[in-house]
């Protein structure tokens, strides 16, 4: 392991952090999807044996992961917009190099004859990495209004209980279905059992 580390190995391991940071907040969002789904039967069982308490509680906890879950999207979409930024960064920056290679090499083949051009292209590209700047800008003031926007949420954009109780039937009504397919399947498999018994009596 070298003491000094290249500039394109600082970046490779930055990248590779920002990578590791969006797989982190893609495993919490799933994570809190099957919290969802345990908290839904939790809160099945809960109304099955007439546990009031408990089932206002898990309700309000469903509440909860959903907020939870929505904030994790939102940053998710807030890091991969900054790496689509940064990227466009990196091009603008590639070009402001290769433009100012150029101007060099011009100026030593052609001497001062082609300052003028090679001063244009350099404004060209001061002028690109400003535009570039400014949209950094811009995308870094949106992501502070959104945090703002997510510690100040109104009462209205938080889900009702009677979307939560609806939540819940609705998984009761599914788990009813897939009961009721395995058991015509079983009722298929013993219908065929029987069929092949009888036709090995005969």
């Amino acid at each position: 392991m070298s003491l000094f580390k290249s500039s394109e190995e600082r970046r490779i391991e930055r990248e590779i952090r920002v990578r590791q940071g969006i797989r982190r907040i893609e495993k919490a969002i799933v994570e809190q999807n099957k919290f969802t789904e345990e908290f839904i039967r939790n809160a099945r069982r809960a109304r099955q044996i007439g546990d009031n308490n408990q089932y206002t509680f898990i309700r309000n906890t469903l509440k909860k992961t959903a907020a939870i879950k929505k904030m994790l999207e939102r940053q998710l979409l807030a890091v991969k917009n900054a790496l689509i930024i940064k990227r466009q960064a990196e091009a603008s920056t590639d070009f402001a190099t290769a433009m100012g290679t150029m101007a060099t090499e011009i100026g030593r083949m052609f001497g001062e004859t082609d300052l003028n051009k090679t001063q244009l292209d350099w404004e060209r590209a001061l002028l690109q990495s400003q535009t570039m700047e400014e949209r950094m800008s811009l995308f870094l003031d949106s992501v502070e209004q959104m945090a703002s926007g997510d510690s100040a949420t109104s009462a209205p954009e938080a889900i009702s209980d009677q979307e939560i109780d609806a939540m819940i039937d609705a998984e009761g009504e599914a788990e009813h279905a897939r009961e009721v397919e395995k058991l015509e399947g079983l009722r298929a498999e013993l219908d065929a059992l029987k069929g092949s018994v009888q036709k090995e009596s005969k």
